[in-house]
């Protein structure tokens, strides 16, 4: 993943854009601020109190006033707790409430991408940016921008009391400040490229942990157990750098300001002590500047912490506002509504390419009428799925026409199209939910009725009912505690109750043993009734029934006709029959 490309410490335009999903939240993100502001302006009061107290209660014996200051102190103090308070949890607020909505609209835009755009993505960098990035986006508001807004204004106003109360003592006291300037900017400089560094090493490392625990089957088959883990040490070892490469930044920072911290003590304790024993400066603006001096260099030494959370909300933000400002989704322009469609589907000189010109389907033009069923066959890379893929708008076709009812499927509705268009897929995934809900989607439309009625059609009823639970027994994650002729019979429920116009079958037997096939075979047969179907097969034995089979080679139609003409015009298909049945029966 790219690093920012911004360039810059702090980029006002990001921010900004950052800023416009505060808008909803605007009365509370000013009254945070202006809390902010009271709180510079409270804090450094104390001091001056405490001067006045020593000066005018304790060098000058006053019980009285001693009293009335103390208890006056008392009373800031409980304020400026209770402003702390205020400010901290509505700062708190603000930012989680912009992160929820920032997060639910980088969602929106991920499940918007075409599917070629997860094709060349890590899932596990996606789960980064929704998650863990756009969590300290959070922190921009939290610890951030107001925080720093007001530990500068608070340095602003504790030097212009210092100033004012002993411009002499002040400058003694400042006199460390251009070299904590320095060391403060070659901080930002180096902090800013660590944090860059640490985001990128987390989303590789989400990126491999993702992928690897999913293909954990085939870690395990091949007995690559030890070499995943050499690979898995590295980039946990880039990560492990990139931290601590921060971690060395605060390491030498925090004890800078340290020394710088008690230096300017030193010379003040100094200076001062002497032009007290002269009578040039009270006691009370001597302790009044110790305080000052822990006052001044606190925010500072904070500063550090807040800049670099400002540094990691930015380079999150810079790698959430990618994702959306990413254009890579299906151009949803379709006017033409849709009711129902008859089915019948026209595709014509179509060409088809995943990427540049390098084409998957060449020059296909095939006719399918309203309730016909086609099964296309053809090896492997042939160009089947692609065919399905465009009809339902998952990729998109550089040239040619598809038509359904003689209108461009371009000019549907996207959603209303896909409504039309049910799939069934060979690798069926299901929710880590109950079957019920994998069935319906969470779709309230669909009744439990109904759902049962579909299972008992498609014949799937009997072994649901022997689940513990039955439709309410929990599948877990991918369907893993069903066998893969069960999830694809949920699929085929799935597929019924939605009722579509229009089916797509893909290799939906190509996993299953004998005894499922046969009753997945039913299925299909109940499905398929009185409705276009399309379906991609191996085995050529599902698709001997279908009204016509089309078969595919290089990306080209080079025959169609049903079973037994194309066994009698002696060409692919029947060298793929013999392939599959005469030499298995031999």
């Amino acid at each position: 993943m790219a690093k920012s490309v911004s360039g810059k410490a702090f980029d006002l335009q990001l921010f900004s854009r950052v800023l416009k999903y505060v808008k909803p939240y605007r009365k509370r993100f000013v009254t945070t601020g202006v809390l902010t502001v009271a709180l510079a302006f409270l804090s450094p009061i104390r001091p001056w109190l405490i001067q006045y107290t020593v000066d005018e209660s304790i060098v000058k014996p006053n019980g009285t006033l001693l009293w009335q200051l103390t208890l006056v102190m008392f009373v800031i103090l409980i304020a400026e707790a209770a402003l702390q308070f205020v400010q901290t949890y509505m700062a708190n607020w603000v930012g989680q409430s912009v992160i929820r909505d920032l997060r639910v609209k980088t969602y929106d835009k991920i499940v918007g991408f075409k599917l070629k755009y997860f094709d060349g993505t890590p899932i596990g960098t996606l789960v980064t940016r929704v998650i863990s990035d756009i969590e300290t986006i959070s922190d921009i508001f939290a610890n951030g921008i107001l925080i720093i807004i007001g530990d500068i204004l608070k340095l602003v106003v504790v030097i212009a009391f210092m100033f004012y109360t002993d411009w002499r003592l002040t400058l003694f006291s400042l006199a460390p400040i251009p070299v904590l300037i320095v060391a403060t900017n070659i901080f930002k400089n180096y902090i800013k490229d660590a944090f860059q560094d640490v985001r990128t090493a987390v989303a590789k490392l989400n990126a491999y942990v993702q992928e690897h625990i999913t293909g954990m089957n085939i870690v395990q088959i091949f007995n690559r157990e030890e070499r995943e883990l050499e690979e898995f040490r590295a980039i946990n070892k880039q990560h492990m750098q990139a931290h601590i490469r921060t971690v060395w930044a605060n390491s030498v920072f925090f004890p800078v300001v340290e020394i710088l911290s008690a230096v300017s003590l030193a010379l003040l304790v100094w200076w001062g002590a002497k032009e007290v024993i002269d009578g040039q400066v009270s006691l009370g603006n001597l302790v009044a500047f110790i305080l000052y001096i822990y006052m001044l260099y606190r925010p500072i030494r904070q500063l550090a912490d807040r800049f670099n959370t400002l540094q990691m909300g930015m380079v999150a933000s810079e790698r959430v506002f990618k994702i959306l400002d990413t254009e890579d989704h299906i151009v949803d322009n379709g006017t033409t509504p849709i009711t129902h469609l008859n089915g019948d589907i026209e595709i014509k000189d179509l060409w088809f390419a995943y990427n540049n010109e390098d084409w998957i389907l060449k020059d296909i033009s095939l006719n399918v009428k309203s309730g016909e069923t086609v099964a296309f066959v053809g090896a492997t890379g042939a160009g089947k799925t692609s065919i399905i893929n465009l009809i339902s708008r998952y990729y998109e076709f550089q040239k040619g026409e598809i038509n359904i009812d003689g209108v461009p499927i371009r000019d549907y509705p996207l959603n209303e199209l896909r409504k039309q268009v049910g799939v069934v897929l060979q690798d069926v995934f299901l929710f880590s939910d109950t079957v019920l809900n994998n069935i319906t989607l969470n779709n309230p439309e669909i009744t439990r009725e109904q759902v049962e009625e579909a299972a008992k059609l498609v014949g799937a009823h009997e072994f649901i009912m022997k689940l513990p639970g039955n439709y309410d027994f929990n599948v877990r994650e991918r369907g893993g505690m069903l066998s893969v002729g069960q999830r694809q019979l949920i699929a085929f429920i799935r597929a019924y109750v939605y009722n579509p116009s229009i089916l797509i079958l893909d290799e939906a037997t190509s996993s299953v043993d004998t005894e499922s096939e046969q009753l997945i075979q039913n299925a299909i047969d109940v499905l398929t009734a009185n409705r276009t179907s399309l379906v991609i097969a191996h085995r050529l034995a599902t698709v001997q029934n279908a009204s016509r089979i089309v078969v595919l080679e290089k990306g080209r139609i080079v025959e169609q006709g049903s079973h037994q003409e194309l066994l009698q015009q002696d060409g692919h298909y029947k060298e793929l029959y013999e392939l599959q049945f005469v030499e298995s029966a031999g």
